[in-house]
C-alpha cells in the first residue's frame, strides 16, 4: 500500500473512531509500526490530526472521553503528578479542576493527607473517598459527561466562595504567546475564578498540551506561578518559556 492510501486509511479510521494506535494500524495495514510513525508525524504536522503516545487522536472539538483520555499519555501524567506532590502541604485548601492529571495527583496523595479539595471534578470523589482527613467540597453544576465535571453558573458562582493555598490547573493547551487555553467557554471561566482566588497557580501540561492552543483564553503564563510537565525543566521544547518569569518543574 503507498503511503496516500495510509494516510487516506488513517483518516478514515480517525473519523469513524476518534482514536487510532500504532499497532492497529500496523496490523491492517501490513507495515512496520515505525513506518505508521513516520505517517502519524507527518500528519500531525500538516494538522489532519493531533499526536498522542502510542497513536493519535481526530482534531475536533469534542475530545476524548474521560476514560479514554485517561488511558492515553499516563507515564507523563505520573511524571506530572509525582512532581506536583511537593507543593501539597497538610492544612492547605486546594482547588483542583477537571481532568485526568489532576487525578493522578489525588491518586499519589499520602495516606495521611489532611486538606480540604474544592473542585468540579466527579471523578476525583472514588479517589479521594479513601482518605479519612481530607475534605471534599464538590462544586455544584451542570453535570457534564463528557469530561465528568460540574461547569456552568452554579459552579462560578459557588467557586468565588472559596479562597485557595494553591490551584492545580489542568491545562487544555499551553503556548508562549497565547498562554494558557480552553476547549470549551465554561471550562475556561471556571478556571478563570479559581486562579483569580488561588494564592498559587500550578499549571500541569505534558507533551501534547505544549505549543498548543484551544479557542477559549484562560490566563497568560505570566499570571501563573508554575508549570508542570513530563519534560525535563531543562529540554529545549520549553525555551520559549523561560523568560516569562514561571517555574519550570
Amino acid at each position: 500500500m503507498i503511503k496516500e492510501e495510509r494516510f487516506d486509511h488513517i483518516l478514515g479510521l480517525l473519523k469513524q473512531e476518534g482514536k487510532v494506535t500504532y499497532d492497529t494500524l500496523a496490523l491492517d495495514l501490513k507495515v512496520s509500526e515505525d513506518t505508521i510513525r513516520r505517517d502519524i508525524d507527518l500528519l500531525h504536522n500538516n494538522g489532519l490530526l493531533s499526536k498522542v503516545r502510542g497513536g493519535a487522536i481526530s482534531i475536533s472539538k469534542n475530545p476524548l472521553n474521560f476514560q479514554d483520555r485517561a488511558s492515553y499519555l499516563s507515564d507523563g501524567k505520573q511524571i506530572i503528578a509525582l512532581k506536583a506532590q511537593q507543593f501539597i502541604k497538610n492544612g492547605q485548601t486546594v482547588f483542583m479542576d477537571g481532568g485526568t492529571t489532576v487525578c493522578a495527583i489525588a491518586s499519589h496523595l499520602p495516606l495521611n493527607s489532611n486538606l480540604r479539595i474544592v473542585t468540579n471534578n466527579i471523578a476525583l470523589i472514588p479517589i479521594l473517598k479513601k482518605f479519612k482527613d481530607i475534605e471534599i467540597i464538590i462544586l455544584g453544576g451542570i453535570y457534564n459527561r463528557h469530561t465528568e465535571t460540574n461547569l456552568g453558573s452554579k459552579t462560578c458562582e459557588e467557586t468565588r466562595s472559596y479562597i485557595a493555598d494553591v490551584y492545580f490547573m489542568g491545562a487544555c493547551a499551553i503556548q508562549s504567546k497565547f498562554g494558557i487555553s480552553a476547549t470549551f467557554n465554561d471550562e475556561a471561566e471556571v478556571k478563570c475564578i479559581m486562579l483569580a482566588n488561588s494564592k498559587r497557580t500550578i499549571a500541569l501540561g505534558n507533551i501534547e498540551k505544549i505549543n498548543n492552543t484551544e479557542p477559549f483564553k484562560v490566563c497568560d503564563l505570566e499570571d501563573i506561578n508554575t508549570l508542570i510537565t513530563d519534560l525535563p525543566s531543562d529540554d529545549s521544547v520549553l525555551d520559549s518559556y523561560r523568560s516569562l518569569g514561571i517555574k519550570l518543574i
